[in-house]
């Protein structure tokens, strides 16, 4: 599977749904792929990608996003916590 592919094709909610799916279901056939195999390694990476994220995106040829809702994203990885 071609990941960014994958993430390209990401344009609406149910396509983001759809793609959170594809990882769950990855993470538990493939975890010997995982770098990350824990929740705190999973934020952690997280944390680390987006501390320089410019470089990715510079790296890629890719052009870096403006107008990231960071209220939003924090919101969404706050209730992974917290929602059943």
């Amino acid at each position: 599977m071609d990941w960014y592919d994958q993430i390209e094709n990401v344009s609406n909610k149910q396509q983001f749904l759809e793609f959170v799916n594809l990882l769950s279901a990855d993470f538990k056939k493939n975890r010997d792929e995982w770098e990350n195999k824990s929740i705190d390694e999973f934020l952690q990476g997280i944390e680390g990608w987006v501390d320089s994220m410019e470089g990715f995106f510079e790296n890629s040829g890719l052009e870096t996003p403006q107008n990231i809702n960071w209220n939003f994203l924090s919101i969404m990885l706050y209730v992974g916590k917290i929602y059943e």
